[in-house]
């Protein structure tokens, strides 16, 4: 059931906002149609502002033949979505301007793997955890803006017919734990505390660098330490949305001690035996050196 969130008795300092204060739920209606001809068309992809989810990331580096690390540093930037710096990624806009880098004047570049932003469009889609509640609400809402011409199209419409003509339910089901990594950090605020750099540089080759997450997880380090059944892992290392699923549950056993993944009983010592090897080889390392530059001193002419 659709329902206002407008509090009226608060006035709100900010701009006026393309929002439409009310909640739809998936069985609740609106209005809109976006077609290839309306006077509009492609001036939503003009001013642009694309946060980037892990499923989109995927679907967008495999369209284009690029690592995961190359899309990133391609087509991508850094923002802080909290106090913290945690990382979040948003999608590049051609140079100087804001419009999306992928817009052509026939449309969108990338539109059988537009993000789930885009799919969305002009729904909004938020998750919120009400007080004293264990499961997040997910709500939707209309996003009006001045240009868009598709809300006054004759064709009405629920949102769950929406989410299925847009193909954003399998965008939502591969980002739902990821979403909750990000809803739980907000909503725990300082109970968490700051993450260490180790800690944020972990999130974001879990959640958006998903080749080098691949060689993470077939290192001795991982092995030493987690206990996955072969045929899992071999499918983990064949199966990128199978990958992509797994790296939000080890980040939820990661940071909040969600522990799904099995851990090997004698993990802490075999951790502690392969970073003591590592060391003494560093050292090794480290006396041949300065015995070799030593040696160059001696031989070298004054």
């Amino acid at each position: 059931m659709s329902e206002n969130f407008n509090d009226p008795t608060i006035k709100d300092p900010r701009p006026s906002s393309p929002v439409v204060p009310i909640k739809l739920g998936l069985d609740d209606s609106f209005q809109f149609r976006c077609r290839k001809g309306i006077a509009c068309f492609n001036k939503c992809c003009q001013n642009i502002n694309i946060m980037l989810t892990p499923y989109d990331i995927l679907r967008l580096k495999n369209r284009l033949g690029l690592t995961s690390a190359e899309f990133l540093e391609k087509h991508t930037v850094t923002f802080d979505m909290d106090a913290h710096g945690i990382p979040g990624i948003r999608m590049k806009t051609k140079p100087g301007t804001a419009e999306c880098q992928f817009l052509t004047p026939e449309g969108c570049g990338v539109y059988e793997d537009r993000p789930a932003a885009c799919r969305y469009y002009a729904l909004g889609a938020t998750t919120m955890r009400a007080k004293d509640s264990a499961a997040p609400e997910e709500f939707y809402f209309v996003v009006k803006e001045e240009h868009c011409l598709g809300h006054d199209e004759p064709r009405t419409l629920t949102v769950r017919e929406y989410r299925q003509e847009q193909g954003v339910e399998q965008y939502d089901e591969m980002t739902r734990e990821w979403r909750e990594i990000i809803l739980k950090k907000r909503s725990s605020g300082p109970t968490v505390g700051a993450p260490s750099q180790k800690s944020m540089d972990l999130f974001y080759m879990a959640s958006y660098d998903l080749d080098n997450f691949r060689v993470f997880i077939a290192s001795p380090f991982f092995h030493d330490v987690y206990d996955i059944e072969p045929a899992y892992f071999q499918k983990l290392l064949s199966d990128e949305t199978e990958l992509l699923q797994f790296a939000a549950r080890y980040l939820k056993q990661v940071l909040f001690g969600e522990n799904t993944i099995p851990v090997k009983p004698d993990a802490i010592e075999k951790r502690k035996k392969r970073r003591e090897e590592i060391m003494a080889k560093q050292r090794e390392q480290m006396r041949r050196d300065m015995e070799k530059d030593m040696e160059n001193e001696i031989d070298s002419p004054e």
